[in-house]
């Protein structure tokens, strides 16, 4: 692919960001495959080393925050008619509600998880203070002489340790799998007002 035709595509997939961001990102891509061609590189091998232009895309609207997207979107859109605003006004005491129980389902959906997590992590917590508290029961057992106690109570710290170490590397996992649930999350809201933009 030739650098024009690059940049075009990458114009066209940036079309629903702010004006400026578009042109920033086109002037680095374009600057950047001039110094590839620079260093010896034909002009397609140039383009193919920068990366593909979806990839590009997702990391800019990954970049960009919602807010200027959706400012964009406004800024770029016609003016509504009288006669719309009149239905948006008459009709707001149906859409208003039923969007802020719509956003209060999702934000409590969302406050659940992170109480599931938080719930995990006081597992390993658990877990992890029944270890020490066996290993320290057995010593003081030990030491009053009473040793079949404090070898049941380092069996049993032995037992929660294995399984705090279990706990941490699935409670690690959960929390990993849901800030990236998270992430793209957000991106794919933010891709939707960029799609619309560009249909």
């Amino acid at each position: 692919m030739s650098k024009q035709e690059f940049l075009a595509r990458l114009r066209k997939g940036l079309s629903g960001l702010p004006r400026e961001n578009i042109e920033e990102r086109l002037a680095f891509y374009s600057e950047m495959i001039d110094d590839q061609m620079e260093d010896g590189l034909s002009e397609e091998e140039a383009v193919s080393a920068v990366g593909s232009v979806d990839e590009i895309v997702t990391q800019a609207v990954a970049e960009t925050p919602l807010a200027k997207i959706a400012k964009e979107r406004i800024k770029s859109k016609r003016r509504p008619s009288a006669g719309e605003i009149v239905l948006l006004v008459l009709g707001s005491p149906i859409w208003l509600p039923l969007l802020i129980a719509a956003f209060a389902v999702l934000l409590s959906l969302y406050i659940s998880l992170w109480a599931v997590i938080v719930s995990l992590w006081a597992v390993f917590a658990s877990l992890a203070a029944g270890s020490i508290y066996g290993v320290l029961t057995c010593v003081i057992f030990a030491v009053s002489g009473n040793a079949a106690k404090g070898i049941a109570m380092l069996a049993a710290g032995f037992v929660c340790a294995g399984l705090s170490i279990f706990a941490f590397y699935g409670c690690k996992a959960v929390t990993k799998g849901f800030l990236l649930l998270t992430k793209k999350t957000a991106i794919g809201i933010k891709n939707c007002f960029v799609k619309r933009e560009e249909a």
